[in-house]
C-alpha cells in the first residue's frame, strides 16, 4: 500500500540516487535525520527492506531497486501535472537539476547561477559535478551540460556557451634551453601533462590547420582528472599542456605561460544543454535555456 505521504517516496527517490542519506537531504533541504525516518516509515509500510545500511555505504536491495525503477516514470509523471501549474502562475518556478562536467560548471555554470537565480527567485538550482558520463534520466537530472561529442544521439541540444578553444601552453622555464615546437608532431619529443578522464582513458590532444587533422597520444610522466591542477603543472614547469583557454588567459597576459601552437588549434561549439526528448520542458527549464542561450550568444 502506498503511504500517505508522498514526501516519504521522493526522500526514497533521493537516496536511491545518491546512495546517501545525507545528500538526498541536501537536495530535499531535510535533515538527516528526517530522511532517515521517511525510509524507515516506508519500509515499514511496506514491510520490506528497501536498502542495505552499513557504516560506510548505502545501497538498494532488490526490492528497492525494483521499486526506484518503478517509482522514476511515476514521479516525472506527477512533477509534469504539477509543472503544468507554473502556467497559471505566469513564473518559473521548482527545482532544475543539472548534471554536468567540472570544467562546464567552473566556466559556464558558475558565472551564470548568480545572475539566473537573482533573475528567477522561485528557483532552486542543483548542479552535480561529474567529469564520467552519467545518465541524466537514471539519475533524475532534468538536463546535462557537456560538450556537442558527449551527448547522446537521442537528446535535443541547445548550444548555451559562446564557441570554444583549446591552447597549448608552456612556461618559461620549461621551454629554456628546449627546442620550442612549430608541429605538433614535434611534441612527441616533449614531457606533456596528460588529463586523465573518470574512465582511465587519457585525452587525445586535438589539432586542426588548413585541413589536415591530427590526434596525438602525447608522452608525459604526469596524469591529472582535474584542469586546475593541469595549469598548475604547467605552470610550475613539469611538462607542456593542453586546455581549455578560459583557464590560461590571465597566465597568458602576465607571462607565466606561453601559448605554443596556436595556428594549430581549433576553435569548437561550446557547452550544450540537452534533455530528453519526449519529457516536457518544465518552466525552470525554459528559463534557463532561454537566458543562457541570450547572455551566451548560442
Amino acid at each position: 500500500m502506498l503511504p500517505d505521504n508522498l514526501s516519504h517516496l521522493a526522500a526514497f527517490s533521493a537516496v536511491a540516487r545518491h546512495s546517501s542519506f545525507r545528500r538526498a537531504g541536501e537536495e530535499l533541504g531535510l535533515s538527516t535525520s528526517a530522511v532517515s525516518y521517511a525510509i524507515r516509515n516506508l519500509e515499514e509500510r511496506l514491510g520490506v527492506n528497501l536498502f542495505n545500511r552499513t557504516t560506510r555505504s548505502v545501497a538498494l536491495t532488490d526490492a528497492g531497486q525494483r521499486l526506484a525503477e518503478r517509482l522514476l516514470p511515476v514521479l516525472h509523471d506527477l512533477g509534469d501535472a504539477l509543472e503544468e501549474m507554473n502556467h497559471f502562475r505566469g513564473s518559473a518556478s521548482g527545482t532544475l537539476r543539472i548534471n554536468t562536467s567540472r570544467a562546464a560548471s567552473y566556466m559556464l555554470l558558475m558565472p551564470f547561477a548568480a545572475r539566473f537565480l537573482a533573475a528567477y527567485p522561485d528557483i532552486r538550482l542543483d548542479i552535480g559535478e561529474d567529469d564520467s558520463f552519467v545518465d541524466i534520466v537514471a539519475s533524475g537530472f532534468d538536463a546535462g551540460v557537456r560538450l556537442l561529442e558527449a551527448v547522446p544521439e537521442d537528446m535535443v541540444a541547445v548550444q548555451i556557451g559562446p564557441s570554444l578553444r583549446s591552447a597549448v601552453v608552456a612556461s618559461p622555464a620549461y621551454l629554456a634551453g628546449r627546442e620550442i615546437p612549430r608541429h605538433p608532431h614535434e611534441l612527441m619529443r616533449h614531457e606533456c601533462v596528460r588529463y586523465r578522464f573518470a574512465s582511465g582513458r587519457f585525452y587525445k590532444w586535438e589539432f586542426e590547420k588548413d585541413g589536415v587533422a591530427i590526434e596525438l597520444d602525447v608522452p608525459g610522466r604526469i596524469a591529472l582528472s582535474d584542469v586546475h591542477a593541469e595549469v598548475r603543472a604547467a605552470v610550475d614547469g613539469i611538462g607542456i599542456g593542453s586546455v581549455p583557454e578560459y583557464y590560461v588567459n590571465d597566465l597568458l597576459a602576465a607571462g607565466r605561460l606561453v601559448r605554443l601552437l596556436e595556428d594549430w588549434c581549433p576553435t569548437i561549439p561550446g557547452f550544450m544543454l540537452y534533455y530528453p526528448r519526449q519529457r516536457r520542458v518544465s518552466s525552470a527549464l525554459r528559463a534557463f535555456i532561454d537566458m543562457a542561450r541570450l547572455e551566451g550568444g548560442g
